[in-house]
């Protein structure tokens, strides 16, 4: 429990974060909201994929199983479904401001599977325990209530540190294809301007 609700609350705020940066860009059409997004959704993948696999390891202590059919163990596995796509649209779209666009939405939309993953196991029958500590009377406390939320502060620590150097990693890759972009254009332009001018010549 020390481990896993601390990554999966980690993963939720990367999530979070994709759609901020998403609606940064569409707002203000700038390369750092664009780069926001991609890192935080890179990392929150990492950290969902961490909910899953320490998820299973619980479930098998108590439930004699590494996998069912729960509620939230199949929304939270749509949920990397989804953000992997995300990734994946990133990767298949050249034009960088047609990406950036098209997975700024895409980003957005996404996050309305988080609050379906949180709630799963209120709405929905299921394996999984119910909140612990959401609620205004908390079911444990004492030291208990302190390991997990100290968890869950090194949980948000360590997404922001691998968040530092994801969005740095991701910016400068993003200017660079930019500046490569710009010498593909200018060596286009400058061929088109040298055919026009042998075109006479040939004649």
């Amino acid at each position: 429990m020390y481990v896993h609700v601390p990554v999966a609350v980690a993963c939720y705020l990367a999530f979070l974060v994709t759609a901020i940066g998403s609606v940064g860009y569409l707002w203000r059409r700038s390369d750092g909201w664009d780069a926001l997004a991609a890192a935080s959704a890179e990392v929150g993948c990492v950290f969902t994929a961490l909910t899953l696999a320490t998820g299973s390891v619980w479930g098998k202590i108590a439930w004699g199983t590494w996998w069912e059919w729960d509620p939230r163990l199949t929304s939270t596995l749509l949920m990397l479904v989804v953000y992997v796509g995300y990734l994946a649209l990133r990767g298949a779209i050249v034009d960088p401001v047609v990406r950036a666009k098209r997975s700024a939405i895409v980003g957005l939309v996404a996050l309305a599977n988080v609050p379906i993953v949180h709630f799963s196991v209120d709405w929905w029958r299921g394996l999984h325990q119910p909140a612990t500590i959401s609620r205004f009377d908390p079911t444990i406390d004492g030291l208990k209530l302190f390991a997990l939320m100290f968890g869950m502060l090194v949980g948000v620590a360590v997404y922001g540190w691998l968040m530092v150097h994801r969005f740095r990693l991701q910016y400068a890759q993003t200017q660079l294809e930019k500046q490569g972009l710009d010498v593909a254009l200018a060596e286009r332009r400058a061929e088109a301007v040298a055919a026009g001018h042998l075109a006479p010549k040939g004649m």
